[in-house]
């Protein structure tokens, strides 16, 4: 008896050894690949060089503008040129908003004395009238506030302005947990009987810059125009109404919204050689607002699956599954691009994983990568530290890649650097100059390991 315990002991040992070797023998592999595509993608530069040729063919990629149309050209001309296979657009009818050239807030004081409030329009908000309106200011931080006002709001602007919270190492985390008041403020402070909504920018930097971003509405409350009000002027208005004073604004805003026109998801690939049905999408979303170049948000990301792709071809490296850089449609106002693909018939096709960058093009530092898929990626940790990855943790996706992990797909997004990204998204700081060419590298880099391994070793 003593004995067959220790044989199977043994068997044991021998086993987990066996194994152990194999995970080292596969990591010392990714290693060296890892090393070569990271000196591809900094030494070629060439990720940068696809940012500043975006934005120099379409800086406003508002779904349903021209510069989207005209993004949506560059991406296909740019995987043709590239030698993809399979280069193709998957149209999508998505919304078209337009700002127009008025947005204007006056604060209008007791003394007689008018300021300007820096202010954007929010994506989606009606106009004002043509002479714009004018009323009192009363400042909220949630909708639980707004909702013990009472009548208190009636006839008045509603400014909800709780700020991003500071303290949280994560900032978007710190968005996620105001954000809402941007998205739902309108509803709310339409059913408590205000004529508008000012929103404090979602940034938790101190500056006088705007921010955009989507609001919404519902067809069963009344529509009141909603704007973004800079944190500067967000600070402002909130002293003065602290300090007890009755203070009004007068907002002119000329939004419009028409019919839904067609666009379309950009897709190309490096095809599989032994398994080309199942599939491993990489991308992020081609769309933008009309601020800034909308470098960050997410043109960084769409070069970051373009450039993966790129260097594995450059180097050679074959996937035996099929790798498929994905440019999503309409993002930012209504998720049409990353629906539609979901939606999208594909027969034999299987997708085995989904990979997204929106987060922008600063240094990454993590995978998050969605169960069941966490614990084989989490073994491959060592190899992307060659990138600057110190981690891999549980939970990942995005937006545009949430309808296919809806369907079972597991889903992955890089994490990066994160403290400065809000100081540009949605405003007209997110531009190119923001932009580190060789931390933008690095994020490609991340998407070519990252796929690659999972196109050579399944899931």
């Amino acid at each position: 008896m003593k004995m067959s315990r220790f044989l199977f002991l043994l068997t044991i040992v021998g086993t987990f050894t066996v194994s152990l070797q194999a995970q080292n023998a596969l990591i010392q592999k990714y290693d060296s690949l890892a090393n070569l595509i990271v000196r591809e993608a900094l030494g070629s530069n060439n990720a940068y060089a696809l940012l500043h040729d975006l934005i120099s063919t379409a800086s406003h990629r508002l779904s349903g503008s021209e510069g989207e149309a005209k993004a949506v050209r560059w991406a296909r001309q740019t995987m043709e040129r590239l030698g993809f296979d399979n280069v193709r657009l998957e149209p999508v009818m998505v919304p078209k908003w337009v700002r127009g050239n008025i947005e204007e807030a006056i604060l209008l004081l007791p003394d007689g004395k008018r300021e300007k409030l820096n202010i954007a329009a929010l994506g989606g908000t009606i106009a004002t009238p043509p002479n714009g309106l004018t009323a009192e200011v009363v400042e909220v931080q949630s909708f639980d506030e707004l909702k013990n006002l009472g009548k208190t709001a009636e006839g008045k602007i509603v400014f909800f302005n709780r700020p991003m919270d500071r303290t949280l190492l994560n900032t978007f985390a710190a968005y996620g947990g105001a954000v809402n008041q941007r998205g739902a403020g309108a509803i709310f402070a339409a059913q408590a009987g205000g004529v508008a909504v000012l929103v404090r920018s979602m940034t938790t930097r101190l500056d006088d810059v705007p921010h955009t971003g989507m609001m919404g509405y519902v067809d069963t409350v009344r529509k009141i125009p909603g704007a973004a009000v800079s944190t500067k002027g967000a600070e402002r208005l909130s002293q003065l109404v602290k300090q007890g004073q009755k203070v009004h604004v007068q907002l002119r805003l000329s939004a419009q919204t028409f019919p839904d026109v067609e666009s379309a998801n950009v897709v190309g690939e490096l095809r599989g050689s032994e398994k080309p049905e199942e599939i491993i999408v990489i991308g992020g979303h081609l769309d933008s607002w009309d601020k800034g170049h909308g470098a960050h948000d997410d043109g960084a990301g769409c070069v970051h699956a373009i450039e993966a792709l790129r260097i594995l071809k450059k180097l050679g490296l074959q996937p035996q599954r099929t790798i498929r850089a994905v440019m999503f449609a309409n993002e930012e106002n209504g998720l049409r691009g990353g629906i539609g693909y979901a939606e999208r018939e594909r027969p034999g096709e299987k997708h085995i994983a989904a990979i997204e960058s929106d987060q922008g093009g600063f240094a990454p530092r993590a995978f998050g990568v969605s169960d069941p898929a966490y614990e084989t990626v989490a073994a491959w940790a060592p190899v992307f530290r060659r990138i600057g990855i110190d981690r891999v943790q549980r939970g990942g996706g995005g937006a545009d890649i949430g309808p296919l992990m809806r369907k079972g797909v597991p889903g992955m997004s890089l994490i990066v650097e994160s403290h400065r990204y809000f100081d540009y998204h949605h405003s007209d700081e997110d531009t190119i100059d923001k932009v580190n060419e060789r931390e933008l590298a690095l994020g490609a880099a991340a998407l070519a390991v990252l796929s690659y391994m999972i196109a050579q070793e399944g899931l």
